[in-house]
């Protein structure tokens, strides 16, 4: 085996086989895996995995001989640059993750990891915007934060990013999207967009900035009714809702609305106190590993949303922890959900830092709510259906939380 094969053998191996193989991003990264719902704070999922691997079982070393044979070949034979022996192990530990038929165990290399740390610390340098892939696997905006570079450029949700300085991004995965978009404070970037009821393209050029990620929006409506908006269950996300949750509380009002509309998840502990906000003593999801092991996640009494009649708003950017949240919320029945059908991911991954910075999201568990529903490829149905096209949040109307208003003034 040539030097090149030796060297990609022991990374191969460190990084594929040592590892086990066993389960929307802020511009941004909203939909990188649709919310990694971790099963605690941020430093203790993740396992750094420097130690040296123990030798892998024969039969996967016999089955990767073929690799072996066949990279020989693709080294003596092929006509063009032969990548670095990085660049080639990382693409085998993807294909290798392919294999799973699971988009939740993934692999993430060390400068997009740095992304998604820049994430959860709740700042970035960028434009501002909430993105996912959609499912025709296109980047669209979902939401731009007030006062950003995005929103001054004139960018709106519902809008779709096929290039980024003139280079298409039709088939990048979101990670190299973001990064591509992502730059320092100072500088600029040009989007090529496809916008909802417009024929051609448009092309919008946006200066960065340092964005701080919000977390929480909070007011009063004119009919007095509470409105509580969370944007993702980052570490901070109970402490915020909580604070703004008494202060809305001290107004009196009518009722509360609680928006998780276009919220990607989060952290697990998180959502377990969200929900015990506005939840007496009882059960808030279930916890499922894959040898039968189970864990019950409880709420107790004695906080201050829960007496309050509520309703919660839904739609398909709503996922993971969000999905544990308002799960709990209607089986308990605590809330009416109102809005669209939500996005379906009820998978926990446990996320390993590599040697070389890189990471590895396992899938573990999958999430039930009180009444044992299945939330993952399922998804929560409304109580209240109320559909709005791609784009219809650029006129100003929000059927839905009209909608909503009229539940608490009216009744269903």
């Amino acid at each position: 085996m040539s030097d090149l094969g030796k060297r990609l053998g022991n990374l191969l191996l460190f990084a594929v086989l040592a590892t086990g193989l066993v389960g929307a991003a802020f511009l941004t990264g909203f939909g990188v895996a649709w919310g990694m719902t971790a099963r605690a704070p941020h430093a203790l999922p993740t396992t750094p995995t420097t130690a040296a691997p123990a030798a892998p079982p024969r039969d996967l070393q016999e089955a990767f001989d073929v690799f072996w044979e066949a990279w020989k070949l693709v080294q003596e034979e092929y006509y063009g640059e032969i990548p670095s022996p990085q660049t080639v192990a990382y693409g085998a530990i993807r294909g290798a993750l392919q294999t799973l038929g699971d988009p939740y165990t993934s692999f993430i290399e060390p400068k997009i990891a740095r992304i998604l740390e820049e994430d959860a610390s709740g700042q970035f340098e960028g434009i501002g915007a909430m993105v996912r892939m959609n499912r025709d696997n296109k980047l669209e905006i979902v939401r731009v934060f007030e006062g950003s570079p995005a929103q001054k450029a004139g960018l709106r949700a519902g809008d779709l990013v096929i290039e980024v300085d003139g280079q298409s991004i039709v088939g990048y995965s979101i990670y190299e999207a973001v990064a591509l978009i992502r730059g320092p404070a100072g500088t600029s970037v040009t989007l090529t967009i496809e916008r909802p009821g417009q024929r051609d393209p448009i092309r919008v050029t946006v200066t960065r900035a340092r964005i701080t990620i919000p977390v929480v929006e909070a007011r009063m409506l004119p009919e007095g009714i509470a409105y509580l908006r969370l944007f993702d269950f980052s570490a901070q996300a109970t402490r915020q809702l909580r604070d703004q949750l008494r202060s809305l509380l001290a107004q009196n009002p009518h009722g509360l609305i609680l928006d998780l509309r276009d919220n990607p998840g989060g952290f697990l502990d998180q959502a377990i106190q969200v929900a015990d906000l506005f939840l007496d003593e009882g059960i808030v999801a279930y916890e499922r590993m894959k040898d039968g092991e189970e864990r019950v996640f409880r709420s107790k009494s004695g906080d201050p949303g829960e007496k309050i009649p509520m309703v919660v708003l839904v739609n398909a950017g709503s996922a993971s922890a969000s999905e544990i949240v308002a799960g709990a919320l209607q089986d308990r029945g605590r809330a009416l959900l109102v809005g669209e059908r939500t996005f379906g991911k009820g998978s926990v991954q446990l996320s390993h830092t590599l040697s070389d910075g890189s990471e590895l999201r396992v899938t573990i568990a999958r999430w039930f709510t009180p009444k044992n529903r299945a939330i993952h490829g399922e998804g929560l149905n409304p109580d209240v259906e109320v559909k709005v096209e791609p784009g219809a949040e650029a006129g100003g109307a929000d059927p839905q939380l009209q909608r909503a208003v009229e539940v608490l003034l009216q009744g269903r």
